[in-house]
C-alpha cells in the first residue's frame, strides 16, 4: 500500500495526501471528493473538518511542521524537512 503524508502548513491547514480513510467520532466514513484534502486547524471553517480558507480571514497563527509519512499500517516511516510544493 502507498504512503499517506500529512503536512501542517504554517498559519494554515493540515494537507493530507495519499490513501487514507476519514471517519467521524462514531467511525462513520466522511465522504471526500479528492485524493488530497486540507483539514481545518483554526476551528472556524464552515465545512469542517475541511478547510475553507477562513484561517486567512481571522489571522490564524500556528507553526508549520514536518511532513509525516504514514505507511500502509498507519505507522510513521520517515519525515521531510520542507512541505511539498502545491
Amino acid at each position: 500500500m502507498s504512503d499517506c503524508t500529512i503536512t501542517a502548513y504554517e498559519n494554515g491547514p493540515l494537507l493530507v495526501r495519499g490513501p487514507f480513510d476519514l471517519v467521524d467520532q462514531n467511525g462513520d466514513e466522511i465522504e471526500r471528493f479528492r485524493k488530497t484534502i486540507a483539514l481545518c486547524r483554526c476551528g472556524r471553517s464552515r465545512i469542517k473538518p475541511f478547510c475553507d480558507g477562513t484561517h486567512k480571514k481571522i489571522g490564524f497563527k500556528a507553526p508549520g511542521g514536518r511532513e509525516v509519512r504514514l505507511s500502509g499500517n498507519g505507522s510513521p516511516n520517515g519525515a521531510s524537512e520542507s512541505p511539498p510544493s502545491r
